[in-house]
Parts: C-alpha cells; structure tokens; sequence
C-alpha cells in the first residue's frame, strides 16, 4: 500500500509542477486565448484516461491470464507434483511476507512461467507443463522463486502505475501539438479542425511509442530484481542453473499471451531496434548480474 500511495504521489506532484510550469512560462494563458483550451481540464481528462485503462487491465488480469493461457489452478493436488508445486510456492511466499498466490499448471511445450494478479496478496503463480518436464527440481524451485519475488516486489502495481502514468502524459501532450499545429500552423479559428485530430493521432502514435520504450526499460530492470529474489528463496547456483537451461529456448519466440508475456520469466532474443521494445534482458546478462552479486 505504501508503495502505491508513494507512487501516486510522486506522479500526481508531477502532473501538478507541469501545470504550473505552463502556468509560469505563459503557456496556458497563451493557448487559452487562442481558442479557450483548457489545460486544467485536460489534465484531469488525460489522467482518467491514461490510468482508467490500465488499472482495469491489472483488476481483470489474473482472470484474462487463466482464459487465456487455459491454466488449470491446483486447489487439490492430483499427484506429488502437484503438492511440491504447491508446496514449494507456500514456503517461497511465506519467505516473502506475502499471501501464497494461487498455483496453476498450462499446458505449452516450452519452459516458462509467470506471475501476475492486482496485489502482492491476490496473485497468481502459473508454471507450463514444458518446464515441468524440462527442468530438474532445483532449477523449477528457483523459477517459482523468481516469480514470487515479482509478486513480492509488487512488479505487476508499480508496471501498471507506470504505463498510466506514461499514458496520461502522451495523451496530454499529443492534444497540445495538434492544437497549436490547428490554430498556429494551419491558422484554424473555429472548434478544432482537421490539423487537430490528424495531428493528435500522429503524435499520440509516436509519444505511444516512446512511451512503451520506457516501460520495457522498467521492465527489464524488474528481470534482474526478481532473480536476484528468486535466488535468495531457491539459491543462486540454482537459478543460474535455470537461466542456463532456458538458453537453449531463447531462439524461440514466447508462446505466452501478449498480455503476460512481460511476467514470464524468459523473452525472446533481442536484436537490433527490437532490443529497446524487449519486456527481459538477455539471458546472459541477467547470469552475469547473479554471478556477480555479492
């Protein structure tokens, strides 16, 4: 919770010295009396918009996770795997302060995992059938705890806090270029015209854009805090094991879900531009960052 209150803080401090920056240089008034537009408002606009979609992506994500990856949650175990999944993932979440997430099994041939959920206390801890039988039991344990430390480090919140955050910003921002292109530009006077909308469209695309580099530069970042907590809770030695084993996978495309693809715990292999867009650092790096940790 705190780390919520913080987070909203910060960015609603944000959005505050922003109006009051345009508010000091003239910006506001000068756009006002060039039509009445009102940055206030469109702040506020911008802020409902921006965060309206991506906290009601977080609030349905672990539903969407299951439906769309067909993952069966273990509330009985059927076999000893199950209850050492269930098991393992209990005392991992015990270790991390937080309520055990729900376990769940999806069948994909390739190993991977993820996390995902509204809270540290309402997740959701999903492993393919492809790591099960392609990994040994330490290096499993050492995946499960990778995944509880994003859990732990309240990764899925501070994502989606982020991507509002960004989203308030391009929409705001993209409204202001294409006024000014509308009324300075193009010398438009009446209600918005044409220069507005197609401006707006243009620099909300290449704002979006922008904006989705900064999340995965998050994103990346969170990959090497969560195994640096995933070897706390299995062992270092066991998760450069694990991140060793997903190596001979990593000329595979993911086969997870756009809409969790960033919880797994294994991305593509980045190359060229595509290296600002990826959700996971190279897997040799992150083995690097663990063999180096103190």
């Amino acid at each position: 919770m705190k780390r919520i209150v913080l987070f909203l803080g910060t960015n609603i401090a944000v959005l505050v010295v922003l109006a009051v920056v345009l508010r000091v240089f003239g910006i506001d008034s000068y756009l006002e009396a060039e039509g009445g537009l009102n940055l206030q408002a469109l702040l506020v606009f911008s802020a409902v918009i921006g965060f309206s979609g991506a906290f009601i992506s977080l609030a349905i994500s672990k539903m969407v996770a299951k439906w769309q990856t067909k993952a069966r949650v273990i509330d009985q175990p059927r076999n000893a795997t199950e209850s050492w999944l269930l098991n393992t993932v209990q005392r991992q979440a015990r270790e991390a302060g937080i309520k055990t997430p729900e376990v769940a099994i999806y069948d994909a041939p390739e190993p991977n995992a993820f996390a995902t959920g509204p809270s540290r206390n309402n997740s959701l801890v999903a492993v393919s059938t492809g790591l099960l039988q392609g990994m040994r039991q330490n290096e499993v344990e050492a995946v499960l705890g990778h995944e509880v430390a994003h859990v732990a480090n309240g990764d899925m919140v501070t994502m989606t806090l982020l991507q509002g955050v960004l989203n308030t910003f391009v929409i705001f921002i993209s409204r202001v270029i294409g006024y000014v292109v509308d009324r300075v530009v193009l010398k438009n006077d009446r209600g918005h015209g044409i220069g507005f909308f197609v401006t707006s469209i243009i620099a909300q695309i290449l704002l979006g854009i922008l904006a989705s580099m900064v999340v995965m530069w998050f994103s990346r970042r969170r990959e090497f805090s969560a195994d640096s907590g995933g070897a706390r809770l299995a062992g270092r030695e066991n998760m450069i094991a694990a991140l060793e084993r997903l190596k001979s996978w990593q000329q595979q495309p993911s086969q997870l879900p756009e809409a969790v693809q960033a919880f797994g715990i294994r991305g593509g292999l980045p190359t060229g531009m595509r290296k600002l867009f990826m959700s996971h650092p190279p897997l040799e790096a992150r083995i690097e960052a663990l063999r180096n940790q103190r």
